[in-house]
């Protein structure tokens, strides 16, 4: 089982998204609002794979978690955002971003792919909607 670390200062957003990852089998090890308690949180826990807002409530960015966290080992970091060109930009700690609003469905596939570059290296096809991988992940094609 795969414990995600979800950083979102929305509540209503964060509790759901933790039901539904929970359903699918996830194991959610927290929920940071702040940049401090997202690292804290990540120290302690040590998950496997980070969904990451970028903006969050102390003015600070998703960003900024997955860089401190990065120095602790190989985390899968998707972030979450209205506006994929910032994290194209500024995310150089992380595999991959969703555009909001997304379905359930869409992003437990974000996450199924975040997962499978961190164990291959790579990333297969079909990328759900508003999906998009950061330049340090690598792209397979699947045998027809």
């Amino acid at each position: 089982m795969l414990r995600v670390l979800i950083a979102e200062d929305d509540l209503l957003i964060a509790d759901m998204t933790e039901e539904v990852l929970v359903e699918c089998g996830y194991e959610v090890c927290g929920i940071a609002r702040t940049v401090a308690d997202g690292v804290a949180l990540g120290r302690l826990h040590k998950p496997d794979l980070a969904l990451l807002d970028m903006r969050l409530a102390d003015g600070g960015l998703g960003t900024e978690i997955a860089t401190q966290l990065s120095r602790f080992g190989r985390l899968g970091v998707l972030f979450a955002t209205g506006n994929a060109s910032h994290v194209m930009q500024n995310a150089r700690d992380g595999d991959a971003c969703i555009l909001k609003p997304y379905s359930s469905a869409d992003l437990v596939r974000a996450l199924e792919i975040v997962a499978e570059i961190v164990a291959t290296g790579t990333a297969s096809p079909p990328f759900p909607r508003g999906f998009a991988l950061l330049p340090r992940a690598t792209i397979t094609r699947r045998a027809s």
